[in-house]
This record gives structure tokens, sequence and C-alpha cells, in this order.
């Protein structure tokens, strides 16, 4: 996720393998930086580091400060409409494993597949519901061709190229797990019986996976978000 990373203080997107001693480091440098910020009351700058706070916080394991600390973030990045930081938050606080970290991963799908930002978070996000599915479950096979869907909508270049192959792996994965799938003509018949090949159907099929992930939870008015939206 390169890409999206703000490069805060300096910083890169946190690595999971830096020492603890490394990320205390790091996480001491985005809370003087946010002190500085907020004493200009820049709302958006201070929700950016928020953000990279979190992810640090997740990599300590400090997943109850992360909801803390970054929660607050996302709200400012809805209102100020800034999606793509607001999927990436929504991505750290469903590793926090919190109360509310599988409506923050529904909330998270459906802005990244709604807004066309970066492909990869989106995919990432998607991934996550595979991840946290049972083997037989639907919901994880139309995960999976929904991030196919994005990465050839949305992905140019290496970065299509690179992603279209990870998608892919994670669809023949979900085949194999869900049906035993092992042959393409296994394949091909699975993904027609399940309707995977008709966006039509399968991104209505998201979005009931999306609400059963969020409930009555949602943070923000999706109506209203609808209705801004170029095409309903």
């Amino acid at each position: 996720m390169s890409e999206r990373n703000d490069n805060l203080l300096g910083l890169s997107g946190t690595d999971p393998k830096a020492s603890a001693g490394a990320l205390e480091s790091q996480l001491v440098a985005l809370e003087d930086r946010l002190r500085e910020l907020s004493a200009g009351g820049a709302a958006h700058e201070c929700a950016l580091v928020q953000l990279e706070m979190g992810r640090t916080l997740v990599a300590l394991e400090r997943n109850e400060q992360c909801w803390e600390v970054a929660r607050p973030a996302f709200d400012v990045f809805a209102e100020t409409r800034d999606w793509e930081h607001a999927v990436d938050t929504c991505e750290v606080l469903f590793r926090a494993d919190q109360p509310g970290s599988l409506s923050a991963l529904g909330q998270g799908i459906w802005l990244g597949v709604t807004f066309p930002i970066d492909p990869e978070l989106t995919l990432e996000m998607l991934h996550h519901v595979v991840d946290d599915t049972p083997d037989d479950s639907d919901g994880a096979a139309v995960a999976a061709a929904a991030g196919m869907y994005v990465v050839d909508l949305r992905a140019e270049g290496k970065q299509r190229d690179n992603l279209r192959f990870f998608a892919q792996q994670i669809m023949g994965n979900v085949a194999r797990r869900h049906s035993k799938v092992e042959s393409q003509e296994q394949f091909d018949l699975w993904f027609k019986r399940l309707e995977l090949d008709d966006p039509a159907k399968f991104l209505v099929r998201l979005r009931n996976v999306v609400d059963v992930l969020v409930q009555d939870d949602w943070w923000f008015d999706r109506d209203a978000v609808q209705r801004d939206l170029p095409v309903n």
C-alpha cells in the first residue's frame, strides 16, 4: 500500500516487522506532531496523523487505544469526502479487533467499491471478508468476485498485472475451499453456478454482506452520499 500511505514526519507506513522500540519512537513523534497540528486547528491534517498513529498502535497490539485515536479520524475524512483515507481508517479499525470492527469493515467495503479509490486498498478490504468467513460461505466468493471486478475496472499497467494475479489467487483459493474445485472445467461451472460472472448480481449480494457486517451502525449518512453520486 505504499502509494496510499502518507509520508508523515518522513515516516512511511508502519512496518509490522519493526521492533517495538522503533514503533514506540514513531508513536512519540506522531503524538508530538498531532499536538502541533491541534494547536492550529488543522482537522484534516490531524486526522492523517491519527490514522498513522492508529496503524502504529495496531502494530504494537494496543488495539483499544488504536480505536480511540483512529475512530474520530474517520469522521473527519467522511465530512471532507476524503473517501480513500476513510477506507484506510476502516482497514486499521478492523485490524484493531474491537466491538465495532466488523462495522468498520463493512463500511470500508461499501466506500471502497462505491468510490474510485486505490484498487489495492479495496481489494485488501474484500480479502478480509474472504479470510473471516467460513469455507462454505457464498459471501467469500462474492467478495472475491468483487475484488476481481474492481481490479479490472480501476487498475492499470503493472499494478493491474500484480493485483489481477493476486485477485485470481484469492478466487482460486475460495473455489477450492468452498466446493473443492480443482480443474478449470470445475471452476468455470462453479463460477457460473454462483453467478459470479454477472456484476449486476454479485454486487447486489455484496451489499447484503455489507448490511450483515454493519447492521445499523453506519457512521455516515449512506443515503445522502448516494444522492451525491453522479449516477445513483
